[in-house]
């Protein structure tokens, strides 16, 4: 049996359920899942800045707290906290395992940025018009899978960090190197990616995000516990969690991971195979462990999806506040008020009524009057100090807007746009960068 926990499903995942996995789980493997298509276009501009930044922004407060236990307990780490620069994040990892006195080898696996490599005039999934048209591109990742992770499983490496990889492959990779599977043996693939794609969003398959109040109750969501597999040769999984921790997993917390994010169950291509959910079967089997098994699967594509970023502009932001008799009039009134000012220079001019109609653009005739509102407006522009007018305008409204307007803020935020291409498999070659500190040695190659 092999047992691989999910210590991460997004950058901004809590630490402590990993610790907990890592302490009571008697793992084999800790995955931290924490990239996203956006999330690796903002760590390439930040590395545009500076060449030794532009991993995750959580990585050294993850390490500092993980290593100890990973150590200790033998467990092996696998994650893509390096999103743009995986070496300078592995560099890091070797300086906080010699500052809390721990011997480990880490390796940095690399070769997904293909910014030099990708056609700019083909047309992306999002446009009817040519990658370059959105110059300037700041980024392109190309989804790597478990050809690039099994080289540094090879090496030993305690700790594997790699930048854009398909997120289940991160789970499917441990189980190819442990059990021998062939990469050509698609069924067992198939299955295997399932149960990666079941773990790879942390806690949703144990309540997070399930939890809806009245219909879909989840036990203890302050204590959330984060999911394990516990995995067959065969690939049957048990998915389940710490004993103690809070949240649920049963069959529907399993069915809805399952059908995350699946536009077509019997067609999930992913870059090691082409997953074809339909055969699955799930069964309780006891408190908070669902088995998962029968997942199959095709022949892996002959591309890979590439993920580029482009700098699409600056977002201009305000807020102001209304509450009180007539609250929403007069933030309508301010919202018009704006409209007049702003419309020149903001062609798609937002105005939202938080609290009425911002998240669904209508309140589908279920409108309440509410005590208090507040507005928000935000649009784009390529200019800076263009997109900065909105915030000005909105603050502006304290004195030159309906009464008793109330806690203005205002915001410019760098904007970054994400597309979709292909890019053919031949073209990609991934690296494996390896390092390893040894107390009492110094740091060699």
């Amino acid at each position: 049996m092999l047992k691989i926990g999910s210590g991460a499903g997004f950058s901004g995942d809590r630490i402590e359920p990993a610790e907990l996995l890592l302490e009571h789980a008697n793992l084999d493997y800790l995955v931290l899942e924490c990239l996203a298509e956006r999330t690796i276009a903002l760590a390439q501009q930040r590395k545009l800045h500076d060449e030794k930044a532009g991993y995750d922004p959580l990585l050294e407060k993850r390490m500092r707290s993980l290593l100890p236990l990973l150590i200790e307990n033998d467990v092996r780490l696998i994650t893509n906290m390096g999103a743009a620069n995986p070496i300078a994040a592995a560099e890091k990892t070797l300086e906080i395992a010699k500052e809390l006195n721990l011997s480990c080898k880490v390796a940095a696996v690399t070769g997904d940025d293909v910014l030099n490599q990708i056609d700019l005039n083909s047309v992306p999934w999002e446009a009817n018009h040519s990658i370059s048209q959105f110059e300037p591109i700041i980024s392109a990742n190309a989804y790597l899978g478990i050809d690039a992770i099994i080289p540094a499983l090879n090496s030993d490496a305690n700790i594997i960090i790699t930048g854009r990889v398909a997120d289940p492959s991160l789970f499917l990779a441990p189980q190819v190197y442990h059990f021998g599977w062939s990469k050509e043996d698609y069924p067992k693939l198939g299955q295997g990616l399932i149960t990666g794609h079941l773990l790879e969003c942390s806690s949703q398959i144990s309540g997070g995000y399930f939890s809806d109040t009245h219909k879909k109750e989840v036990p203890d969501l302050v204590n959330i516990g984060f999911p394990y597999a516990t995995i067959a040769a065969d690939g049957r999984a048990v998915i389940s969690k710490v004993e103690g921790t809070g949240g649920l997993i049963d069959l529907r917390t399993v069915k809805e991971q399952l059908l995350y994010e699946i536009h077509d169950p019997t067609n999930y291509i992913t870059p090691d195979v082409i997953a074809d959910l339909s055969t699955v079967q799930i069964r309780e089997i006891g408190k908070n462990q669902v088995e998962i098994m029968n997942g199959t699967g095709r022949e892996r594509p002959k591309s890979l999806k590439v993920s580029v970023g482009y700098h699409a502009g600056y977002l201009g932001e305000g807020e102001i506040s209304y509450a009180g008799s007539y609250a929403l009039e007069r933030a309508e009134l301010a919202g018009e008020i704006l409209k007049e000012r702003l419309l020149m220079h903001f062609p798609d001019l937002r105005i939202d009524y938080i609290g009425l109609s911002s998240v669904h653009r209508t309140n589908f005739g279920n409108a309440t009057i509410p005590y208090e509102i507040r507005l928000r407006a935000a649009g784009y522009h390529n200019s800076k100090q263009t997109a900065g007018l909105i915030g000005e305008e909105v603050e502006a409204l304290y004195l030159n807007g309906p009464a008793a307007g109330g806690g203005a803020r205002k915001k410019i935020t760098e904007s970054i746009g994400v597309l979709s291409t292909l890019i053919e498999r031949e073209q990609v070659q991934p690296e494996v960068y390896i390092k390893e500190w040894l107390t009492g040695e110094a740091m060699k190659n």
